[in-house]
């Protein structure tokens, strides 16, 4: 596959706002889509990045924190703590733009791997961010839809004004 291939999709880009569809086949082309992920991600110095970031629609996120690497497809979030904590998000199809965002402080993620196995992870702080964040790019959800009236509309006039500053 040629590199523009997975070129990032960025805000405006309506593969960002429509649903992945759930994975069936678990073969060797999902295999490479997830190490072309995890690459594209790696070279962006992301920490998580969804298909649909790159154009496929389908259900698979790949992700990275600590030393541990994960490529999770069809992920379901089992369970949400009822504490939740504010933090700063950013998004790689949102280059530059930080807001805050309130989520659940811990989640247990289900799904499978690029193989096809079982995948069962309880994570908290950082990496249940990731995840949860991951989980709504497959939904259609950007951060942009997470945060307050206020954030947002601070956000698109910081988007515009970039924008305007590289013609």
């Amino acid at each position: 596959m040629e590199k523009a291939a997975h070129d990032i999709r960025t805000f405006g880009d309506p593969v960002l706002k429509s649903r992945a569809t759930p994975v069936k086949d678990f073969d060797e082309s999902l295999v490479y889509l997830a190490e072309e992920m995890m690459r594209v991600m790696r070279e962006a110095e992301g920490v998580g990045l969804a298909a649909n970031q790159i154009g496929r629609l389908k259900r698979i996120f790949v992700a990275a924190h600590e030393d541990e690497e994960y490529a999770i497809v069809n992920p379901v979030i089992e369970e949400r703590s009822e504490a939740s904590e504010n933090d700063t998000e950013g998004c790689l199809s949102i280059p530059e733009i930080k807001v805050d965002v309130e989520r659940p402080a811990a989640v247990t993620v289900s799904g499978r791997n690029p193989a096809g196995e079982h995948v069962h992870v309880e994570a908290q702080g950082l990496l249940a961010r990731i995840f949860q964040h991951e989980i709504d790019h497959l939904d259609g959800i950007l951060i942009l839809d997470r945060t307050d009236r206020e954030s947002r509309k601070n956000a698109m006039r910081e988007m515009r004004e970039r924008m305007m500053a590289r013609r």
